[in-house]
């Protein structure tokens, strides 16, 4: 298979990429680790007339300290992460779910960005960033903004960004000193697309009490899925066995799965309320 003719621009400024951006708009990609776009363009899916590599520009590859957290720039490669030892003590949920991400041959070109604004309903990152709460940074040509996740992502492949955007970095904020979290996936056969999958990050304080919740889910929704109704029910209080319990059958009916070949509707509903039963007793079992 091959793809369709196309244009190829490799600017080493990113001030550059932002022109190219601006002039070709809807025509152009842009090319990162290429583990989701060039597939698409060889089975002629997507057929842009511009790409635009980001591969020359050593300023968009960070892993940096900041504001409490970390900035992570759009060349900035997925394996850089997994072997992150401060990724590791200080964004463990990344960590965690950073080995479900492809396989290590894909994680050593593809771009946490680029996994990011892929916007995959079956990808691990989108999970982990609304788990976290993440701020994705927006550049154009225009000038810069800030979105939550939750704004970033608008359904399955779509994401608010304008034809002239690209996403900068995202910002993930440090674990604190309370903090546990989980990731847990379902898949048909070992690295390949989950079935589904939740990134927890919950908040316990020395007397048990859960002070935060926050449970991100994917592959059971359009998007990446806040269980909003589990995260109200754990805060303030104690994760117990029975609000455990409570806190699975109300993640079920929070969902909205889709059916494909790999699994239906019901199977992955079922699947949400026991990954979110096993992450919180995970979560449990470590502060007792």
């Amino acid at each position: 298979m091959k793809p369709a003719p196309f244009k190829l621009y490799v600017p080493e400024d990113e001030q550059e990429i932002l022109a190219l951006l601006h002039e070709y708009g809807t025509e152009a990609r842009i090319l990162a680790g290429g583990q989701s776009l060039v597939p698409l363009m060889n089975m002629r899916i997507l057929q842009p007339q511009v790409l635009i590599s980001l591969n020359r520009c050593a300023a968009l590859s960070y892993l940096n300290e900041q504001g409490g957290g970390y900035a992570i720039g759009a060349r900035t490669r997925q394996a850089e992460l997994e072997d992150s030892e401060r990724v590791a003590q200080r964004l463990p949920l990344v960590s965690a779910a950073m080995p479900y991400v492809g396989v290590r041959a894909s994680r050593n070109c593809g771009t946490v960005c680029g996994s990011l604004a892929h916007a995959d309903p079956l990808a691990e990152l989108p999970s982990v960033a609304a788990a976290l709460e993440a701020t994705f940074e927006i550049a154009s040509v225009r000038g810069r903004r800030e979105v939550s996740a939750d704004e970033f992502y608008l359904s399955a492949l779509s994401n608010c960004l304008e034809p002239d955007e690209m996403l900068r970095q995202v910002w993930i904020p440090k674990a604190g000193s309370d903090s546990k979290s989980v990731f847990l996936e379902v898949s048909n056969r070992a690295h390949g697309f989950a079935v589904a999958g939740l990134a927890l990050s919950v908040d316990i304080d020395a007397g048990g009490v859960c002070r935060k919740a926050r449970l991100a889910a994917m592959g059971l929704s359009e998007t990446t899925l806040r269980l909003r109704p589990a995260e109200k029910l754990l805060e303030g209080k104690v994760l117990t066995e029975e609000l455990v319990e409570e806190a699975s059958a109300v993640s079920t009916e929070a969902t909205a799965p889709y059916q494909d070949i790999h699994a239906d509707r019901e199977y992955r509903r079922r699947v949400a309320g026991v990954l979110v039963k096993r992450a919180l007793l995970n979560c449990s079992e470590t502060v007792n």
